[in-house]
């Protein structure tokens, strides 16, 4: 018999956090553990929890994600982090929202930055498009790193209101090292547009990102937390510029004298 939903958990090496995610999914009829050859216990871990396990070499997030949609039956395919947590109250809502019409749905999200919730600076409501009507979503390769779901639909899709709980960044140490992957990721496709790094942009963009953060998206609500976090964002801005610099250079080396 075909399940109305799978829940879906991407992973590699995260035996740290998959049981609680898998606990929190245990409503869920079918639960795929979408693997990229952990060298850890998570396999393990899944197994033992009831849940399938499929692997796949991991190419980028894009890609990883068009796998696993490709790799359900269902109608509907819920898609979670590992430290992601479903809440009963998200788990009612989703059962209801599967009876819609919407060829997908919004769900908020709750992030703990450092252990703390984080409501402002940009991290809430942190909508994510991640419970897909299966036959009319895919995945634009265009955009391996976060990563876009295409709905072959006219219908918009719904908002739910419970929110995920994501178990975000735990230490600054963790927040530097994926920030400087995402600062190479955008550097390289602004290169690709034909971007070129400025002067000004060292400046300019991170004052930018700085006020957007603790200004407009309210960051000062959350004090020395959200001063933090604005600060910290502002930061990998220049990093941003600074890896779009050094691209240019490998890119368009100076002529031989």
């Amino acid at each position: 018999m075909v399940p109305a939903l799978t829940a879906v958990v991407l992973t590699r090496n995260e035996a740290q956090h998959l049981p609680d995610c898998l606990t929190s999914l245990a409503w869920a009829a079918d639960v795929l553990v979408f693997d990229s050859f952990s060298t850890d216990k998570t396999v393990a871990l899944a197994e033992a929890a009831g849940a399938r396990v499929q692997q796949r070499a991991f190419d980028d997030y894009a890609g990883q994600r068009q796998a696993a949609l490709e790799a359900c039956q269902s109608e509907w395919v819920l898609f979670v982090d590992a430290d992601e947590r479903v809440t009963p109250a998200l788990a009612a809502e989703i059962e209801l929202a599967r009876a819609g019409p919407e060829p997908a749905w919004w769900i908020p999200r709750h992030n703990y930055i450092f252990g703390r919730l984080t409501l402002h600076a940009g991290w809430y409501p942190d909508y994510q498009l991640r419970l897909l009507r299966r036959a009319l979503a895919r995945y634009d390769p265009a955009r391996p790193v976060h990563e876009l779901a295409l709905l072959d639909s006219d219908l918009a899709p719904g908002r739910l209101q419970a929110p995920l709980i994501h178990l975000n960044y735990e230490t600054i140490a963790e927040f530097v090292t994926k920030q400087r992957y995402y600062a190479r990721h955008d550097a390289s496709r602004l290169l690709a547009e034909g971007h070129r790094a400025r002067p000004h942009n060292f400046i300019l963009q991170p004052w930018r990102q700085f006020v957007w953060r603790w200004i407009t998206l309210g960051g000062w609500r959350a004090g020395w937390h959200g001063l933090r976090l604005s600060a910290l964002m502002a930061y990998f801005e220049w990093q941003k510029y600074a890896q779009l610099r050094r691209l240019q250079a490998e890119a368009w080396p100076l002529p031989a004298p």
